[in-house]
Order: structure tokens, then C-alpha cells, then sequence
């Protein structure tokens, strides 16, 4: 049986963050909680789903509107698999996925606004495939990625052929000074297989539309991780290997290093 570190971070504001380009303490091995027993992992330091706000028909019909053209549509590319991914992702979880990782973009930026802080809108582009892992925001030089997940995830996840050792995104050679990580009620996979439009390389824009558009979409951000903090953990090799099983139920596409949402840098 192997033991795998867990690491407590210290409590921030979401924004001092952000004004004053707060660094990273080291960081402190705590006790013991996420173990593997044979191949299956098992998340033991979780964060309950705490809804910060809905989105507006608006806000979904723009992700909508950008997610279906960057599967579905010919308007831009997205990769049909995880960095060092076993499966290829058809063009519905192409589309769930980004349209939840826009949503995600969307309730950061509405809790930015919220408080007070400027940043530039979502970026809706539509780009090529390699054009579009950029920077989600930049605030007064800071890099700012924002990671999304379903409401019931309690992991953070990073692909480790994605980051060296300095914590750089090897894609586009860019070190992030920030991740947070967004979680999307409800969980659009299950959805889009309660709509049987799962696993489908075309779909009707309009029934997936009004489909989308009749579900309440909120979010809550459980808190965020530094590039220090990745640095450690990258060190530390916090990693779930591929194929490794997930709370006995999810197969691990690809190696992942991990922080649970338990060990987030807290959000007050």
C-alpha cells in the first residue's frame, strides 16, 4: 500500500491574490490522506459544491454558441485528446467540455467584477488547433489559467506532459501564475448522455440548443493553486498514473499530477 502526501495551503482572499501578486509559502507535508491500494485512488479531502451564482441565457448562449463551433462547427479546433491520452474525444465531449470550460471562464470573470476587479472580458475567438492555450486572464502581469470541472469533482487535475519541471505549460512555453479551479452544476457529461446526444459526430444545433438553455447552469470556485504551489507538487510527484482507477469508478485516461480540493489555497 503506498501513501501519498497531503499538502494544506494557507487561506486567501480570491482578490488580495490577485492586487497584491501574493507568493507562495513553502510547502508543509500534513497528514496523510490520498491513497492508493492496488491501482484505485480514493479522494478523501473533499469541498462540498457551495453555488456562488447562476449563469444568465446570455452568458449560455455565448458558451454554447463558442463551444458547438469549436466542435461541431468549422469556426475553430480543439484537441480530440488529453496530453498523453489513451482516448479520442468525438465531437460531443469535445463540445461539453469546452462549453463547460467556458462557463468556467464566464463565473470567474462575474466573481472578478463582483469585487471590484478589472479584467478583460472571455475570449470568444475562435482559433486553430495550437492557438487557444493561452493565458485565460492577465491581471497587472500575472497569468491567470482557469481549470474546470463538474460540480462532484474534488480534484484539480494537471497533465504532466503538459508542464516541466519549472511549472512552464509546454504547449505554448508560458509559466501561470495562478490556476483556479471553477466546478459546473450540473455535470454537462451526464446530461448530454440523459439527452442521447453522447458520443455523436453530428448533432442538431438546434434541439442540443434548446436543450442546453433549459438546464440552470451555476458555479462555485473551491480555491486555487500557485505556480510554486505546482512546483512543489511536481516535485513531490503528486501523480495519478494512467489507467489508474478513480474512487473505484473512473478509469485515469491520462498520468495527471493532482491537488484535492480540500488542500486548495481556501477562498474566503
Amino acid at each position: 500500500m503506498t501513501f501519498f502526501i497531503h499538502f494544506k495551503f494557507k487561506k486567501y482572499h480570491l482578490y488580495k491574490i490577485l492586487i497584491n501578486n501574493c507568493q507562495s509559502n513553502s510547502l508543509k507535508r500534513g497528514i496523510i490522506i490520498f491513497k492508493k491500494l492496488g491501482e484505485n485512488y480514493t479522494i478523501n479531502n473533499k469541498k462540498k459544491f457551495n453555488s456562488l451564482g447562476i449563469f444568465t441565457q446570455e452568458e449560455v448562449k455565448e458558451a454554447f454558441e463558442f463551444a458547438y463551433e469549436m466542435s461541431f462547427g468549422t469556426g475553430g479546433e480543439h484537441r480530440n485528446h488529453r496530453s498523453g491520452g489513451l482516448t479520442q474525444r468525438d465531437n460531443s465531449e469535445m463540445f461539453i467540455n469546452t462549453f463547460q470550460g467556458k462557463l468556467a471562464e464566464v463565473a470567474f470573470y462575474k466573481e472578478a467584477v463582483k469585487n471590484g476587479i478589472e479584467l478583460s472580458k472571455p475570449d470568444f475567438e475562435m482559433y486553430d488547433l495550437g492557438k487557444w492555450d493561452d493565458a485565460d486572464f492577465e491581471y497587472k502581469g500575472d497569468h491567470i489559467s482557469i481549470k474546470s470541472a463538474a460540480y462532484f469533482s474534488n480534484l484539480l487535475l494537471l497533465e504532466t506532459k503538459d508542464w516541466d519541471s519549472k511549472g512552464v505549460y509546454i504547449p505554448n512555453n508560458k509559466i501561470y501564475d495562478y490556476h483556479f479551479l471553477v466546478r459546473i452544476s450540473p455535470d454537462g457529461k451526464k446530461k448530454m448522455k440523459d439527452y442521447n446526444l453522447l458520443n455523436k459526430k453530428n448533432v442538431s444545433k438546434e434541439e442540443l440548443k434548446e436543450k442546453i438553455s433549459s438546464e440552470n447552469w451555476e458555479y462555485d470556485i473551491p480555491g486555487c493553486i500557485t505556480n510554486e504551489d505546482l512546483i512543489s507538487i511536481i516535485k513531490s510527484r503528486n501523480i495519478i498514473p494512467q489507467r489508474a482507477m478513480l474512487n473505484g469508478k473512473i478509469k485515469m485516461d491520462a498520468e495527471n499530477y493532482y491537488i484535492q480540493c480540500g488542500d486548495l489555497r481556501e477562498i474566503k
